[in-house]
């Protein structure tokens, strides 16, 4: 299995400066190879191949002497992500789903990362690590790595640089609870189980959205290209980032818990991107975070050896968790009252209820819907090419 671990860097002002050099080079790279294809198209009416512009690269270090203070795996990767960007373009039109999204050129700052994928480029020392043409940069290293360590990414986050390490390991065999949950999530409350548990949503966006607002507009009204404006962005930054981290670590939490005390877990395979087109729960759905919540699960569940099932939304939040007759109700409706069978509980724990239900667990557990495993309780601007001079 994989697993990465994510420390904090501490450059000097040196390796800084040289890692920002990079980041920027490899920037400047990334939108010549994108001309490059659409040149190479415009010309020939073929694509151009990741193979070749490895060739095109190989020509370049021999006249761009700034290219050769790179180390050369992580010029590659460059190609790697101008192909993935294209690919993503080419599925998307396969999909006709919506707008394609052709790829786009990266403007200053919007290039945050480098990536070493393979030893020797990168080594852990003790003295930190040790990144090819950049140094021995110190490292906080909170916790010892378990596993193989196969890649190395260096990103840059506001003010700060981090690394992740990528490690391939065996995980550990623990005992499995026997435990089986089905999970609701929401907006009112963040998560409700049908063991009858409620998370409560902490909303983090919304607790700092004043602060938001007003930084935004302290960063709106300073002059482009000022140095004023540049350090009145760093702190939007900065407390956009407390936000997400706030969120990741509350995900974090709360995914452990619920892995660490159950064996068998079911979520709904919700259409996220869908849900965030309606402009009234967009930002709601955003804050509450379901899909980095789901996907953290999931890769704790893996590692535990605990089983993780997604089953289909649909008519979870009409259909009665006791009797299985659709009881149609609002969004303002919080109470699930079943005229066919009498039940009265809470709608998020009814619908917790019916996820179970969908599950496989659900279908063999119960002959019919009464008996269910858990009973109910009452609650563009073109880039020009790197070689144009």
């Amino acid at each position: 299995m994989r697993k990465t671990y994510k420390f904090r860097l501490l450059p000097t002002k040196k390796q800084t400066q040289k890692l920002d050099w990079t980041l920027d080079m490899c920037r400047i790279l990334y939108n010549s190879y994108l001309v490059d294809r659409k040149n190479h198209y415009a010309q020939t009416g073929k694509g151009l191949s990741r193979i070749k512009q490895q060739e095109i690269l190989k020509a370049d270090k021999e006249t761009i002497e700034s290219l050769n203070g790179i180390h050369s795996q992580v010029l590659q990767d460059v190609l790697f992500r101008v192909e993935r960007a294209f690919q993503g373009f080419f599925r998307r039109l396969k999909e006709r789903r919506g707008k394609a999204g052709y790829p786009r050129f990266r403007g200053e700052g919007r290039y945050d990362s480098i990536i070493y994928p393979q030893q020797p480029g990168f080594q852990l020392t003790e003295q930190g690590l040790n990144l090819s043409k950049i140094g021995t940069v110190k490292l906080k290293k909170h916790r010892e790595i378990n596993g193989k360590t196969k890649t190395c990414t260096v990103k840059k986050e506001g003010d700060k640089w981090y690394t992740c390490l990528s490690v391939e390991y065996e995980p550990a065999k623990k005992p499995i609870p026997d435990k089986t949950i089905g999970i609701d999530v929401g907006i009112k409350s963040f998560a409700v189980l049908s063991d009858g548990d409620v998370i409560v949503n902490p909303k983090h966006l919304r607790k700092s959205e004043e602060k938001l607002i007003s930084k935004q507009r302290q960063l709106s009204k300073k002059k482009k290209g000022s140095e004023n404006r540049k350090k009145a962005r760093l702190k939007l930054a900065k407390l956009h980032k407390k936000v997400r981290n706030q969120r990741s670590d509350f995900h974090h939490k709360v995914s452990r818990k619920i892995v660490d005390t159950c064996g068998f877990i079911v979520v709904e395979d919700l259409n996220i991107k869908g849900m965030v087109r309606n402009h009234h729960l967009a930002k709601s759905i955003s804050d509450a975070g379901w899909g980095q919540f789901v996907s953290y699960l999931e890769y704790k569940a893996a590692d535990a050896g605990v089983r993780i099932e997604k089953v289909p939304p649909h008519y979870t939040s009409i259909n009665c968790s006791v009797c299985g007759n659709p009881v149609p109700k609002t969004l303002a409706q919080r109470i699930h009252r079943c005229p066919f069978c009498n039940a009265v509980l809470d709608r998020d724990l009814n619908a917790a209820q019916n996820i179970l239900l969908k599950s496989t667990a659900g279908t063999a557990g119960s002959n019919a819907w009464g008996e269910a495993v858990y009973q109910c309780p009452s609650l563009n601007q073109e880039a020009p090419s790197v070689r144009a001079g």
